[in-house]
């Protein structure tokens, strides 16, 4: 019976822009706007009315399908359940290594309320390492994250050392070192010597073979991979990688250190980049592609953009650095498939110093350091390589992008679902979403692919492997999933 509000007119303008601006594709926020602004003109029976008619409306939604298989994916992540065995004792944790990825990874067990034991090569690293941890404390008291009183905490739980021997009551080490066989099994072997025999060694790679990285010591039960996502204090998921012979304890250490960060830990068998870099790869690969036959950096990224990502596969690649994915490429080369196609486009850049927004010039520039701009001579070098490569130029529209791009990635998963590297669609969803960007509100990469239907992707790859034959060979899986009408979440390995 009270009369309707005054509506702040300011207040409603604001959020319809903080929500465009920040869940530009969701259905749901906007109309939630339009229902608190309803109130301000219409009776209270009128408005719950209205409010009901649109909940019924939006909950048979493809997004609110979504959100809600995403909801309880998330919360039905846990340990497997033949894991009963208990995780060793992780308060206090070596880390190696304090770069960027190290020093991330320092800060979130800190910040968890764990002990921390960080080894550096030399005193310069030392410096460097509590440099890079300093930063990432005060950017979290900047931002009113941790209080001063934490600030001090964190400090007192710190040990920066080039002994080894200061981590030796530590049981739990995580190596987080250059992206070098030799490097990553040289730790290793200084950590057995030191720390306790029962102690867990995890590495960090994003990609190196685990299993190789363990014949490095003598046990290799205790080695586990625990692949964080940059930034490591930030980023929610952790995939934890399991070798041949990696011991249940080490899985469930992974596991129980995941729910002390509040990650989110999704289990990972291993091949080279595992779940999400693997899927990364292929999605980078196919971009390349659709650049030498006719598109250039900024039109991919609109339309990823226009998709549902934060961000296309070029702008990504200049935020991380393309001299990263360049040396990957590199150590691949001489097990590379010579018939498979290679885009040398994205090798010239590395080659010109272009390497990403770190130098103010990548697949954009950057000048002074701010936003992106579109750089011609891009497109120059571009165009070029597919004169090189003796192809015809064609175009290439939004959805035309989209539909290669996905499938590409949509293909790739399900070879690592078939091959049992992940353990169940559900989990490429986890990793897609929270590691990579894919939008939530689809559902994840899996999800989103059974909304698609196995039937019509498995015809797509069809038709695209006339093109070539070796890069969109279809999936076995999507073949078996296609011939028997099954939804690619319904799958299990035999």
């Amino acid at each position: 019976h009270r009369d309707c509000p005054a509506m702040n007119q300011s207040a409603l303008d604001a959020a319809r822009a903080t929500s465009f601006k920040k869940q530009k594709h969701q259905i749901a926020p906007q109309k939630a706007i339009d229902l608190v602004e309803l109130s301000a003109h219409s009776q209270l029976v009128d408005g719950l009315k209205a409010e009901r008619a649109c909940f019924v409306d939006l909950r048979n939604t493809s997004q609110a399908k979504a959100l809600r298989h995403m909801f309880f994916a998330e919360r039905a992540n846990r340990q497997p359940r033949h894991i009963t065995c208990d995780p060793v004792d992780i308060s206090t944790v070596a880390v190696v290594g304090g770069g960027t990825m190290g020093a991330g990874i320092t800060y979130a067990l800190l910040n968890a309320g764990l002990s921390v034991v960080l080894l550096e090569t030399d005193n310069e690293g030392v410096d460097r390492a509590r440099i890079n941890i300093d930063k990432i404390i005060q950017a979290s008291l900047d931002r009113g994250l941790i209080s001063a009183e934490k600030e001090q905490k964190i400090h007192g739980c710190l040990t920066i050392s080039t002994d080894y021997n200061a981590a030796r009551h530590a049981n739990l080490a995580i190596e987080a070192a250059f992206e070098s066989m030799d490097v990553k099994k040289s730790i290793f072997q200084s950590l057995e010597a030191v720390l306790p025999s029962s102690a867990v060694l995890a590495t960090n790679t994003s990609y190196l073979d685990v299993n190789e990285i363990a014949k490095a010591i003598k046990d290799t039960s205790r080695v586990v991979g625990l692949h964080f996502f940059a930034p490591a204090h930030i980023m929610k998921l952790l995939e934890i990688v399991k070798g041949h012979t990696t011991s249940d304890q080490a899985i469930a250490t992974g596991f129980a250190m995941a729910k002390t960060l509040g990650k989110i830990p999704v289990l990972a068998g291993v091949c080279d980049g595992f779940i999400g870099n693997r899927i990364l790869q292929r999605y980078r690969e196919a971009a390349d592609g659709l650049l030498l036959d006719g598109t250039n950096p900024w039109e991919l990224d609109e339309a990823m953009e226009a998709f549902g990502y934060a961000m296309g596969p070029y702008e990504a690649q200049d935020l991380s650095g393309l001299d990263i994915a360049y040396a990957n490429r590199q150590r691949q080369a001489p097990t590379r498939d010579p018939n498979r196609r290679y885009v040398l486009i994205s090798d010239r850049m590395v080659q010109e110093g272009r390497l990403g927004k770190k130098v103010s010039v990548g697949w954009y520039r950057y000048p002074g350091g701010n936003g992106k701009v579109i750089d011609p001579l891009v497109e120059d070098l571009v165009r070029e390589e597919s004169h090189f490569a003796k192809v015809t130029r064609q175009e290439f529209s939004d959805s035309d992008i989209q539909h290669r791009l996905l499938l590409a990635m949509i293909n790739e998963a399900a070879d690592i679902l078939h091959e049992g590297i992940a353990h169940s669609a559900t989990d490429i969803d986890l990793v897609t979403v929270f590691g990579y960007g894919f939008p939530r509100w689809r559902g994840g990469l899996m999800h989103y692919a059974d909304s698609i239907g196995a039937q019509k992707i498995f015809s797509d790859l069809q038709a695209l492997a006339k093109e070539d034959p070796i890069v969109w060979k279809p999936s076995a899986l999507i073949k078996e999933c296609a011939e028997t009408n099954t939804n690619l979440s319904d799958w299990s390995k035999p």
